[in-house]
């Protein structure tokens, strides 16, 4: 689940995104403030729209705003009282996480590719990485399907060139750390960083 809200932009809308897939074609159902946005084929809900949300919830005028368990159990209950019998899944684990990178390969479509396995901790993730010093043995910041960078862009599976990659290797500048150097590269952490666990700038 991603949450976004900006007067200046949208306006007294809470957006809230509740999955990373790509939907197609919508169909929309709404009950007072509330409209759900969702894939016409499957019937799932891709993402809800609150209209007048700063009546409904305590927001502050953030671009993306933090997804905790109370402000869920505040969003549950709205859709509660307006007769939505949904209920949200939210998963509460970091998006931006150490990682380790257990293998490089070239890429076999891209010259300047490199297709990478991370250990995350809980999973081993493919990621296809372009950044010319990613290697072997590296601790890297990881940012996991579901992420949202500090540029608003929200990190989604993929498939470049032909190979599946899930999630994103991280540079500093991505991740907009202070003093980033502006050569291109990923952000190589030291050794003491545990794997698996957030990534704390």
């Amino acid at each position: 689940m991603n949450i976004f809200y900006n007067t200046k932009g949208v306006g007294d809308v809470l957006l809230v995104q509740l999955t990373s897939k790509t939907i197609t074609e919508v169909t929309t159902e709404s009950k007072g403030d509330i409209t759900l946005i969702k894939d016409l084929e499957t019937g799932e809900v891709g993402a809800i729209n609150v209209f007048n949300a700063s009546k409904h919830l305590q927001l502050t005028d953030e671009t993306s705003i933090e997804v905790t368990e109370d402000f869920v159990a505040t969003l549950q209950e709205l859709l509660y009282k307006n007769n939505f019998d949904i209920q949200l899944d939210v998963d509460f684990s970091p998006k931006f996480v150490v990682g380790y990178v257990t293998s490089k390969e070239k890429h076999p479509n891209a010259d300047k590719l490199n297709v990478c396995q991370v250990d995350v901790g809980s999973e081993t993730l493919q990621i296809v990485c372009g950044a010319p010093n990613v290697e072997t043995g590296q601790k890297v910041v990881v940012a996991k399907v579901g992420a949202v960078m500090p540029t608003g862009l929200v990190i989604k599976d993929a498939e470049l060139r032909g190979v599946a990659s899930s999630g994103m290797i991280c540079s500093a500048k991505e991740l907009a750390l202070p003093d980033a150097p502006a050569e291109k590269g990923i952000l190589v952490l030291e050794e003491t960083a545990e794997i698996g666990l957030a990534f704390q700038a």
